[in-house]
């Protein structure tokens, strides 16, 4: 498909999702104000953002920010930190903070994120399972939770942790909307804005999250965050440095400006990245791929699954989503044994953060069925120009 054509055929589709759009912007408008508002009374001032040294007990920037995610989530504490290094690191200091011997896990809807996994199963190598915690999990049954099951493992082995993870990782299911569930610890990577209640506002005792997703707004350069209840947030600040410590130290020798400008942007970038996602599915659709989740429902995270029936297909896309990145558009992604993950994966990641998910991206593991999942973006205008190139690349 020639250029003008490509670009014809995505302002059609473009077009067709004018209510969804409209439904994303009242989203965004929305969480704008609650995130306006919560920096409005944390009383955020210019020097909140000063940077720390050492010990950190100087350090004003981080108790601010954690107050200020404390408001967004509407939970009673939070910690947020450059000192989390990834979402993964997050989960696991919930994890390990607040599980002891003996306790039991129940994921409920199916077996979380590849990187966790060796978390609570491993052997030998101080997961969960090490230190005699036990772990069961509950498949969704057609994208719901199987709550006769759930009930029946519930009150038989009264588990002390309940587990969800709000996105689908790499699953073939929709993103959990936050009105379905009843938990106590939800991953709420990918899931932060994209709609107007977040899962401490309905039920849930402890979230986590990395701020190089959602609320970094694409410009925070690291770190993440963990919100809920005070005193299950108090045993994850002793997970993440020392029981007698907690939140008292740890210093960050640079300002902490991109933090909280990042969380005011994210409402904004988390919407453009919505329509974005929605605007690839329904070009890849129309080019005949299936795309999930389906266009005619909301979207509950900002990742978008195309399928392929073959793996070269895959990773053609994902070549191609690389040479489309402002960052090393030179590179050219193959697969390959990435750390935490049990396939081969192939990432196309040309961001200004290094891995970066809010920034448009794309992954997959190299198995059957050949799943595609692309996510972010920071600009809802880079996304359709990718979108413009799959439609000259893949069209007739």
């Amino acid at each position: 498909m020639d250029e003008l054509k490509a670009i014809e055929f995505v302002n059609k589709a473009e077009k067709s999702l004018a209510s969804l759009y409209k439904k994303i912007d009242d989203v965004v408008l929305f969480n704008q104000k609650k995130v306006l508002d919560a920096f409005r009374k944390a009383e955020v001032e210019l020097r909140h953002m000063s940077a720390s040294s050492g010990y950190g007990y100087e350090d004003v920037a981080k108790p601010k920010l954690s107050e200020l995610f404390s408001y967004v989530f509407s939970s009673e504490a939070a910690i947020v930190s450059p000192l989390i290094t990834c979402g993964t690191h997050a989960l696991a200091s919930c994890l390990f903070g607040i599980l002891r011997p003996g306790d039991l896990l129940l994921s409920i809807a199916g077996e979380p994120y590849d990187t966790l996994i060796d978390c609570i199963k491993g052997k030998n190598n101080g997961s969960l399972n090490d230190f005699g915690v036990k772990y069961e999990y509950i498949d969704l049954i057609n994208g719901r939770f199987n709550t006769r099951k759930i009930l029946s493992v519930v009150r038989a082995k009264h588990p002390k942790m309940i587990f969800i993870q709000r996105s689908r990782g790499y699953q073939s299911r929709s993103a959990i909307s936050i009105d379905k569930k009843v938990i106590i610890m939800v991953d709420n990577c990918y899931g932060e804005f994209v709609e107007k209640q977040e899962p401490i506002e309905v039920g849930a005792d402890i979230i986590a999250g990395s701020l190089i997703k959602n609320p970094g707004g694409g410009i925070a350069p690291t770190g993440g965050y963990v919100a809920g209840r005070k005193d299950l947030v108090d045993l994850v600040a002793g997970r993440l440095t020392a029981p007698t410590l907690g939140t008292e130290v740890g210093s960050y020798n640079t300002p902490y400006t991109l933090f909280f400008e990042g969380l005011f942007m994210a409402p904004h970038v988390v919407g453009g990245a919505l329509k974005g996602s929605a605007l690839i599915g329904k070009v890849a659709e129309n080019l005949g791929y299936k795309a999930f989740p389906k266009l005619n429902t909301y979207p509950y995270d900002i990742i978008r699954s195309i399928y392929f029936d073959k793996k070269e297909d895959l990773i053609e896309l994902t070549q191609m989503i690389q040479k489309f990145a402002p960052v090393d558009s030179n590179a050219v992604p193959m697969p390959w044994d990435m750390p935490g993950y049990n396939d081969k994966v192939i990432m196309a990641s040309g961001s200004f953060i290094q891995g970066s998910s809010i920034e448009l991206s794309c992954d997959a593991p190299i198995r059957k069925p050949y799943i595609l999942y692309i996510q972010g973006g920071i600009t809802y205008e880079h996304i359709k120009l990718v979108a413009i190139e799959i439609a000259k690349i893949k069209g007739e």
